[in-house]
């Protein structure tokens, strides 16, 4: 090789490397020296311009959850007992979630809410029934773990309970009022799902007052259910953690997800803080709650019973049966009133209702607003215990002491006759069964067609219709005519006493 080649070469070895240092050296965001010089990542361009809007929401969220976090616990059970229960469909409590083998010590999760600033923590029941003496765990969100937390009390037709540990000057949330949550605003789900502590999701309130029967599951009737439904994510660990609004105040505590897998797919139920704060403070207060009942059984007004009373459309409460002796009863409340209001403020399905009577008191006065015989009457009510209705139930009534007997008046037409438009077989009444039931009318139901109104509406074999509107029932020829003069797609209130000689009304609509 020649010495030109070579020195060729060499020139082109030196050109390509100070090119290169060159190139690189003008790549944006990075400087490249050597030894002692600093090295440069990244963008060195002017922060953009933050939408003050943007930022603003920023420091709210944040400022929420340094509030927040602080007041929800963590809480770890241990429980011999067995805590698979009954298959409850797509509703699922989602919390503790066990996961050992069964007839083994298990050990469960979930969240509680601080109430106090010695110690008293709001939570789900579900999360510490069953749990073993000494098997309560607490743990603070600064790592603080308290071993000897105890059940104060539950109550299982809220699904809430209270445990209490050896704490002082505990962070406590303020606590919100669950009547001025509307479907839309954001939410803020807060507590430990899955086993990752302290963990903060949001949402928006995506309907107000479900049902979805998960409560009572011995179907007392007594289970006050009127959730906050929402779409901030939840998992197990999350129950009985803190549902809060944009102003930072606890509006629930969330319960159940709505989910085919047992995981969040959507779908969240918080109960409403109004009603916690009545089922804790008299849990810390007497060990139990002391809740006022009128003494009713009451359904929604659906489209049958709207119709049935002459209303354009459903809206209030029908009364179906008036316990005796009840609060209702003594205040003057009759079987087929509907109670439109509660101090004033409307109701309109069953639950609510429930809601709104649950978070008051034995004694306490309560207005209804009634609708009666195309009258609208105010009945004030002292609410009484639920004791007081037990030991009613327990005695069936056997009707007016002094009312006459009578003989029934010699009636043509058929003893026993088929209503196809209701699907009933009746027949006339006999003596034995007028005083069984403590009456001197109706007709008693020999059969009931499967499918037809009457079994969809819950008319039984062995129940006595009493009237059809404002017509009293006297023979079955007389009953069969009633319905015969009534229209396809005519609704009407029938008066019924049921084997347990306890009146209610049942709304049927007419058939072809």
């Amino acid at each position: 090789m020649s010495w030109r080649s070579v020195l060729t070469a060499a020139l082109l070895i030196v050109l390509g490397i100070v090119l290169g240092v060159a190139l690189v050296s003008h790549f944006e965001g990075v400087s490249v020296t050597y030894a002692d010089s600093q090295v440069q990542l990244g963008s060195s361009r002017s922060k953009i311009k933050v939408n003050p809007a943007l930022k603003a929401l920023n420091d709210g969220f944040n400022a929420i959850s340094t509030e927040v976090t602080p007041t929800v616990v963590y809480i770890e059970v241990t429980s011999t007992a067995s805590s698979e229960g009954e298959d409850r469909g797509w509703f699922f409590h989602f919390g503790p979630e066990f996961r050992l083998p069964r007839n083994q010590p298990e050990k469960g999760a979930g969240s509680g809410v601080i109430l106090t600033p010695d110690g008293y923590i709001l939570t789900n029941r579900h999360v510490v029934d069953n749990a073993d003496k000494d098997g309560i765990e607490v743990t603070l969100w600064d790592n603080r773990r308290f071993r000897d937390a105890r059940v104060v009390g539950t109550d299982r037709f809220t699904d809430l309970a209270v445990i209490k540990i050896n704490a002082s000057e505990l962070p406590v949330p303020r606590l919100g009022n669950s009547d001025d949550v509307e479907v839309g605003h954001i939410v803020f789900a807060f507590g430990n799902p899955l086993g990752l502590t302290s963990t903060m999701t949001e949402g928006i309130v995506s309907a107000l007052g479900r049902q979805i029967r998960i409560i009572d599951d011995q179907g007392t009737g007594y289970g006050i259910e009127n959730f906050i439904q929402t779409d901030a994510a939840v998992n197990p660990g999350n129950s009985g953690g803190a549902l809060v609004d944009i102003e930072g105040e606890v509006i629930g505590i969330n319960t159940a997800i709505a989910t085919t897998n047992s995981r969040y797919q959507g779908y969240s139920f918080a109960i409403p803080i109004n009603i916690a704060k009545k089922v804790a403070s008299d849990i810390i207060r007497y060990g139990k709650v002391r809740r006022g009942y009128i003494g009713v059984r009451i359904e929604s007004v659906d489209a049958r019973i709207a119709k049935a009373v002459g209303f354009a459309k459903p809206h209030g409460v029908f009364v179906r049966e008036v316990n005796a002796g009840g609060a209702g009863d003594e205040a003057g409340v009759q079987s087929g009133d509907i109670i439109l209001a509660v101090n004033g403020r409307e109701v309109n399905t069953a639950n609510e209702l429930q809601m709104l009577i649950g978070t008051h008191s034995p004694g306490d006065v309560v207005k209804l607003k009634i609708y009666r015989e195309q009258k609208t009457i105010e009945k004030e009510v002292t609410l009484k215990a639920r004791s007081d209705e037990e030991e009613e139930e327990a005695t069936p009534t056997s009707g007016p002491a002094n009312k006459k007997e009578t003989k029934p008046e010699e009636t043509a037409g058929p003893a026993t006759v088929k209503v196809e438009r209701i699907g009933v077989v009746v027949k006339n009444i006999d003596e034995k069964t007028r005083k069984e039931y403590g009456v001197d009318h109706g007709v008693v139901v020999e059969s009931v067609e499967a499918g037809s109104e009457a079994q969809l509406r819950g008319v039984s074999p062995r129940d006595v219709i009493l009237s059809v509107g404002n017509q009293k029932v006297e023979s079955a020829g007389q009953f069969e005519g009633i319905i015969k003069d009534m229209k396809a797609g005519d609704a009407a209130l029938f008066r019924i006493k049921g084997t347990d000689t306890r009146a209610k009304y049942i709304a049927l609509e007419i058939r072809k």
